[in-house]
């Protein structure tokens, strides 16, 4: 009798090791193996202390940090790839999007400070989010600490008195949040529905848009809407109202409405911080753009926001900003 029940024991161990050898030890030694993929590096100190202030505070229940292969997840970065958590483990892939995937969202929402504002009150950028506020990560202080930074939270979502200065928890948080980016991988692409990633060439990028190519340019007001929407609305809002003291409004703003593109182009392309628009300043920075887009991607954008908002001003073409590309920053 004992001996059966040693054999049963026995028999159940064995089946459970092979188990957990095979869905676990073996993908963790084989991702442990997996060199790190196009421009993946080891986090800082100070990314590597945020990521432990992203998980202590649960914020995996709600974003992941993994885009599958579908068409639905497109807008959220190209598929993961292994080598992209070479230095990452364990990974904290996620398994609800109660708020979207974080994967990219370095290059997504570069700025830190609309990362700080979005935690101290998503709702200040925000206003449809559902995303409990992080205040306990800030203090409110009468008078800014040598060395530090107030965050320009907006009036309506600020304290009545004093400044909102970030902990260390916050500026690590931050820096690991800013940290989460992907490069392209030539090659790396959708093979459709569940198909999952393949190494088949990728399509040639479209190259851009240059002088001798803008001829027939006729504005995408489809097109530039897509773009904006992608790219500037988490800080300019869709509206185009911006966010008071961090991001100036596009509405009836003087770059925008200029019968010269000049600076308007030069900021999309080069970005921008701390500037001065009409008397007021903003303490946020704008990305610069010149790496990410083709001269007819700025174009549409800038024609977009030219013509948006009860904004009317003429439109510009690839050439223009190709010439201003031209000049360097």
């Amino acid at each position: 009798m004992k001996k059966a029940m040693w054999a049963i024991f026995g028999g159940a161990l064995l089946l459970y090791v092979v188990i957990v050898m095979a869905i676990a030890v073996g993908p963790a030694i084989d991702l442990a193996q997996t060199p790190p993929g196009p421009g993946v590096k080891p986090l800082t100190p100070l990314q590597a202390e945020g990521r432990q202030v992203f998980a202590s505070n649960g914020c995996d229940y709600c974003h992941t940090e993994q885009v599958r292969p579908l068409p639905e997840d497109k807008v959220f970065g190209r598929p993961s790839a292994p080598g992209d958590f070479a230095y990452v483990t364990p990974e904290m892939l996620g398994s609800e999007r109660t708020g979207p995937d974080l994967t990219n969202v370095g290059n997504a929402k570069p700025s830190d400070v609309w990362q700080y504002i979005h935690l101290y009150d998503p709702r200040a950028v925000e206003p449809a989010s559902i995303m409990p506020n992080f205040k306990f990560l800030f203090r409110v202080v009468d008078k800014v600490p040598a060395g530090d930074t107030a965050v320009p939270v907006p009036p309506a979502f600020a304290p009545k008195h004093g400044y909102v200065i970030p902990t260390q928890k916050a500026k690590a948080l931050v820096a690991y949040l800013l940290s989460l980016k992907q490069a392209p991988i030539p090659g790396y692409r959708m093979n459709g529905g569940m198909g999952g990633p393949t190494s088949a060439a990728a399509p040639a990028a479209s190259a851009p848009a240059t002088s001798a190519s803008a001829g027939g340019y006729v504005f995408d007001a489809a097109k530039g809407k897509s773009l904006f929407e992608a790219n500037c609305s988490a800080c300019h809002q869709s509206t185009g109202e911006g966010i008071p003291t961090a991001f100036p409004p596009l509405v009836g703003n003087p770059a925008v409405e200029a019968d010269d593109p000049t600076l308007q182009i030069e900021t999309i392309l080069h970005g921008a911080h701390g500037k001065v628009i009409s008397g007021k300043r903003y303490s946020g920075t704008m990305t610069a753009f010149a790496s990410q887009l083709n001269d007819t991607d700025i174009a549409n954008i800038a024609n977009y926001e030219r013509s948006s908002w009860g904004n009317h001003a003429k439109h510009v073409t690839p050439a223009e900003v190709a010439a201003e590309r031209a000049k360097g920053n």
